[in-house]
């Protein structure tokens, strides 16, 4: 049995346990290409970012609205598509795959189109809000426009994966229920709340806290759309770090800011799972 999950534990090892012990390592060191010394600063590195004005006012902010707003929406819409497609209906083969496509491509490649649509300057979706007669928005050097585009971008990519696992969960559910509410002569809506989401709970939990886990450190799409401007303004969590680590140099600091938002993510997570597990519970 240990022979049979040996090459997965060094898997484990190499590329995940001896990692994050190298970054707790740094992050209690003073680790800069600057001053390369590596000298033993101990929690120096973790104040220093807890009380940096820029991860308090706008790196945390904006990172808890990404998660939050994302999150929920996604879920929403998700949840939706996947009562529509749980219905037989003519074309549904083909509407799947069409629902599904933003989940087939590289969260890159949709960032750099969502930034060439909404260019100010040649942007086809500017042109045809202008040839509509609405104001001309700053997408893309404006704080909120360009965080909403960010958030716009992320439900875009990330809904196909709620329709399609709440989609499975629906698909799973036993019969019965069903045949005993409309026995009962209940409206549809008091059926998808008073017998369909109860039996979704534990599918609906288990999708927020890994959705709610890996938004958190969504890099991709901010780094490709604003990298993090104009002027820091649109700076999530995982830009701060990759910041400090790679464009600061200073490893020390990144490491201490990738710890925080561990740290943070922690509490979170459990916030989470005791938060939603409670909202469905008065739900029933």
């Amino acid at each position: 049995m240990l022979l049979l999950i040996a090459p997965a534990a060094a898997v484990l090892l190499c590329f995940q346990i001896i990692p994050i012990l190298i970054g707790m390592n740094a992050s209690f060191r003073d680790w800069s290409l600057v001053h390369p010394l590596k000298t033993w600063v101990g929690l120096k590195q973790y104040i220093a970012v807890f009380t940096d004005p820029i991860f308090l006012q706008i790196v945390l902010p904006n990172t808890f609205i990404l998660m939050i707003v994302s999150v929920t929406v996604s879920l929403v819409f998700g949840l939706a598509l996947a009562s529509l497609l749980n219905r037989p209906f003519f074309g549904r083969p083909l509407l799947r795959t069409v629902i599904l496509l933003p989940l087939t491509i590289a969260p890159v490649i949709t960032a750099t189109m969502m930034r060439w649509s909404f260019n100010d300057q040649f942007g086809v979706i500017p042109t045809f809000l202008s040839w509509l007669g609405l104001p001309d928005i700053p997408w893309l050097s404006d704080r909120w426009p360009s965080f909403a585009l960010v958030i716009m971008t992320d439900i875009w990519i990330w809904t196909p994966w709620f329709t399609i696992i709440l989609l499975a969960a629906l698909q799973s559910l036993p019969p019965e229920p069903f045949e005993a509410a409309r026995i009962d002569a209940a409206t549809p809506w008091c059926t998808f709340r008073r017998v369909t989401l109860p039996m979704l709970k534990p599918v609906i939990i288990v999708c927020i806290l890994i959705r709610s886990i890996d938004a958190f450190r969504t890099f991709d799409q901010v780094w490709i759309l604003t990298g993090g401007g104009p002027a820091r303004s649109t700076e999530v969590f995982s830009v701060y770090t990759y910041v400090q680590a790679f464009v600061n140099l200073d490893f020390g600091r990144g490491a201490a800011a990738a710890g925080a938002g561990a740290i943070i993510m922690l509490f979170v997570g459990i916030g989470l799972y005791k938060l939603v597990n409670r909202t469905m519970e008065v739900s029933r």
